[in-house]
């Protein structure tokens, strides 16, 4: 099979396109940054310089292809249209990527129970996220399940928070890596709030072994949650303090001089609930994922090389 691959240098669309390739897959990747494109020859990705907004690289190498995965942008409603239409008709496999921050819950650091199931995004659901920027997600998600009455073999893979070292050019988990960023900056580890909040999580490695099942056998129209386990932040940065050999966690502060976060990304991301249960990648597509414990990951991880940089 024959995939074109956008977001092909960045941290999932990297290890997505190097376990096609593993597969025995021939991968087109696509890349903003030319100066990555001998990294990607190197793993065996036949490199294309563009950006979403690009309409005729996307749709003559979508044509070309047989199957797309969308790995670059979970927000670029533009390329997802000019996707879908390249794609219409051809009975070709259409995955993309969302993420689960689509249900996130709080901003102050403390544990919601509010669990999310894949139901959400059925035709008769009447849920709806609470903040503008998530609606816009869900509403490019939706676009993407529909896309199957176009005769495309669509699939949304919502990704939790992942894990793990990068397998193509890219990598690092932006969420982990904001968290080693603030400590190196600041020499403690922090947390907002009493990080009581918790993430649903799972591993790259496991991620990538599912976009290669959906490519394969994925029914169309089917939204899948991609998670094994979840984990509060005050946990996740406890193991983190062990691995840097930092003070801490602590709570943030963010009128610190030292802090590095956003503001706004601290309480929506870093702040938030992301629980959710994805039983259909088990279920449909026969997933196995082998990686439990972020926990262990991180404590057991060299953070002194580029991470969090």
């Amino acid at each position: 099979m024959h995939v074109f691959v956008t977001g092909a240098s960045g941290y999932i669309g990297g290890a997505v396109a190097s376990r096609l390739v593993q597969a025995g897959h021939t991968v087109t990747g696509l890349t903003r940054d030319a100066a990555k494109t001998a990294d990607l020859a190197r793993l065996g990705i036949q490199p294309v310089v563009g950006t979403l907004d690009d309409m005729a690289v996307l749709t003559e190498h979508a044509g070309r292809a047989d199957a797309v995965v969308n790995a670059a942008d979970s927000d670029h409603r533009a390329a997802v249209e000019t996707l879908i239409a390249a794609l219409a008709g051809s009975g070709k496999p259409l995955i993309h990527t969302s993420g689960s921050s689509i249900v996130g819950t709080g901003t102050d650091g403390e544990i919601s129970d509010a669990i999310f199931h894949e139901d959400i995004l059925d035709p008769d659901s009447t849920w709806e996220p609470d903040h503008p920027i998530r609606k816009r997600r869900i509403a490019i998600d939706r676009l993407v399940l529909t896309a199957a009455e176009k005769g495309i073999r669509s699939a949304v893979l919502c990704d939790s928070l992942i894990f793990g070292h990068g397998r193509g050019p890219g990598h690092h988990s932006v969420l982990i890596a904001a968290l080693v960023r603030q400590a190196r900056s600041g020499e403690v580890v922090q947390h907002v709030g009493a990080g009581r909040n918790v993430w649903s999580t799972v591993h790259l490695d496991d991620v990538a072994d599912l976009y290669l099942l959906a490519l394969e056998k994925s029914p169309p129209g089917t939204f899948y949650f991609v998670e094994n386990g979840e984990e509060s932040f005050a946990a996740m940065t406890g193991a983190l303090a062990r691995s840097l050999g930092l003070p801490g966690p602590r709570p943030w502060n963010p009128d610190s001089p030292d802090n590095t976060w956003n503001h706004q990304f601290a309480l929506h991301a870093l702040g938030s609930n992301s629980r959710v249960r994805g039983a259909r990648a088990r279920e449909l597509l026969g997933w196995g994922p082998q990686h439990h414990s972020i926990t262990d990951w991180i404590t057991n991880t060299d953070f002194n090389g580029t991470v969090g940089r």
